[in-house]
Parts: structure tokens; sequence; C-alpha cells
């Protein structure tokens, strides 16, 4: 199991300095999350990616059916060249009880669902050097081959993990298309080993990652292991430390943080 650290808020500042932190402590990745307005994601993992050299870097999550696909694909590349290959995405249809239904955009389950799934497959293109893409979303076609060339990832295959609802069929058989899963639903390790069986039953790569989040202690280690173990033997592959509560960016939330953060992982 690795070990991620999802940073509840902060300027940008502030969080550039905790990503800094998580690579000398141990961590093996850092996480954003993105709003309607406010610090942008994709330009502080870029700053992220040129002050750090080991940690990977990504979001949890990018509300892909609110976003431009071509956009957020040009935004990945770049953190995926400035980090020599540490990008990863985390996408999901988005969730309405944030800010981003108040700037309009499309709030229809079903909508949302099938512009998430056109959006992956307009995204894969571009990265694999693609000018053409028309879908029942999205159409996308330029000319110029030059931007395709320099808009391609470092990695062969930069890393997609979508939100997947434990045990909806629909919403798991997206993930087969991606190469990581963010779970809802599971409430035990025993609802992990049976997720696990259910994508080995469809032929999903023994790759495929599955992610679990929580809280664990700073000065407390045992305790922490001890609280991560049973997920990573029931096969999670990512253990993502969370501080979600509100608010987000209070002086004792970024001192919780940077404790928790200074710690190491519970491994």
């Amino acid at each position: 199991m690795r070990h991620g650290v999802i940073l509840p808020g902060g300027t940008g500042p502030e969080q550039l300095d905790q990503a800094i932190l998580a690579e000398q402590a141990g961590w093996d990745g850092v996480f954003v999350w993105e709003a309607a307005s406010g610090v942008d994601a994709w330009s502080l993992l870029a700053a992220m990616a040129v002050r750090t050299s080991r940690i990977r870097l990504g979001t949890i999550l990018t509300p892909l059916p609110w976003r431009r696909p071509w956009k957020v694909a040009s935004q990945v590349v770049t953190v995926d060249q400035l980090s020599g290959g540490r990008a990863i995405l985390g996408v999901g249809v988005g969730a309405v009880t944030t800010d981003l239904p108040l700037t309009s955009e499309v709030t229809d389950l079903r909508e949302r669902a099938a512009m998430l799934d056109d959006g992956i497959d307009l995204i894969r293109t571009l990265w694999a050097g693609g000018t053409s893409h028309h879908g029942p979303h999205y159409d996308y076609e330029v000319e110029r081959d030059d931007l395709a060339e320099v808009g391609r990832p470092v990695q062969e295959r930069v890393p997609i993990w979508v939100v997947a609802a434990w045990p909806r069929p629909k919403s798991l058989r997206r993930a087969l298309r991606c190469d990581g899963v963010i779970p809802q639903g599971l409430e035990t390790p025993d609802d992990v080993r049976a997720m696990r069986a259910w994508f080995a039953d469809r032929g999903a790569p023994p790759g495929l990652e599955i992610l679990t989040e929580g809280e664990t202690p700073a000065d407390d280690p045992i305790a922490a292991r001890e609280q991560v173990t049973p997920w990573a033997e029931a096969g999670c592959t990512w253990w993502m430390e969370t501080r979600w509560e509100m608010p987000h960016h209070g002086p004792e939330r970024m001192r919780q943080i940077r404790e928790r953060i200074a710690a190491g992982p519970p491994s």
C-alpha cells in the first residue's frame, strides 16, 4: 500500500509548503481538490511539480463534467511534463452539494455521467496524440500536429482514477476503463474484497488501484498502522489521509495537517 495526503485547503504558498513537507516526510503522493473558485488546483500542482522530485501529484477530484476536457488534458500534461511523469488525474461527476452547481453547470446525474465518459475518451485521445474526437457531448477537431506533439505526457499512460459507487454495476464498469477507483459505499474491508472480486471476474487489470481514506493519529504510529492494515490486506493500494471537516483553511486545520504530514505515513 502507498500513502497519500489530500490537502484540505489553504493558500497556494501554504499548500506548496505542505507538499514539500510531505515528500520530506516519506509520503507517496499529494492530492488537492477542485472548487468553482479560489486556489486553482492545476496551477498549484504545477508549482509542486517543480519543487518536488518523487511524490505523485494529482486531484481528488476533478469534476470533469464541469470542466472542458481538452483544457484538463492540457493541464495534466503540463504537470506531468514538469514533474517528470508523476501526474494522476482523479475524476468524478461532481457533487451537487458544493458550490459548483451555482455556476449554472449541468446537474442532472445521468447527463453528467455521460459527459464524464465522453470526457475521459477525449482526454485519452489527446494524450495519445490524436487531433479529432466526435462523441455524444464533445466535438474536437484541430489540424496542427505540432500542438499534439508538444502536448504529450511523459508517462506512457497517465493514470486516471474515477469515482465508482459500490455495488452499482454501471458505475463500476466505468472504472474498468480507467486505472484506479475512488470508491463510494465501502464500509468494511470485506466490501473491498467483494469489489476486488467483481473487478477480477470482469477482466480488470491486476494493477487497478483501489483507494481508501480516513484520519490516522499523528502521535500514535502503532494505532495508525493498525487502522490502515486491514484495508491493505483487503486489497486497497492507496491510503489517503484526509481532513475534510470545515473550515478547510483555518489556522487550526493548517496546524493539524502540517503535524500529520510531518509525522509521516501510517506504514
